[in-house]
């Protein structure tokens, strides 16, 4: 495979992401998250399955995620992405009851990736805004 089709096809990981976040269907993990997934979040376990079960539970708290991908960036297996998410929080999420509040959220994500599939992930993200909007406390309540 040639340097240009190894990055369209590792640059496509984020994209995919992307998708699955505006299409709302966890099941899209098939596509380009690798079973034997490795994941470098608290919050999300390691393999596909695990990733399917979360972006399920996600769906269920924030029916009306929107997400942008605001830049990717490759370099030989890694590909990144930046993303923003806005949603509204109207169903049960990591034990904490809906508000009913709009979120807001930015991330940094990265992947390493193996024949065309995602095989590892990190991001960075602020948890503490994030979760203070869920609760109120970013409003002063």
């Amino acid at each position: 495979m040639t340097p240009t089709a190894r990055s369209r096809r590792q640059q496509t990981v984020a994209h995919a992401f992307a998708e699955l976040m505006n299409s709302h269907d966890p099941d899209a993990v098939d596509g380009f998250i690798a079973e034997n997934y490795i994941n470098h979040n608290a919050y999300v376990g390691d393999g596909r399955e695990a990733n399917r079960a979360f972006w399920t539970q996600w769906f269920a708290a924030f029916p009306d995620t929107e997400v942008s991908l605001d830049d990717v960036l490759v370099d030989g297996d890694r590909a990144a992405g930046r993303f923003t998410y806005r949603a509204t929080f109207q169903g049960p999420f990591l034990g904490l009851p809906p508000t009913g509040r709009p979120v807001v959220m930015h991330s940094i994500d990265i992947w390493r990736v193996a024949d065309g599939m995602a095989v590892e992930h990190w991001d960075q993200l602020d948890e503490q805004a994030f979760f203070a909007q869920l609760t109120g406390e970013a409003d002063g309540q």
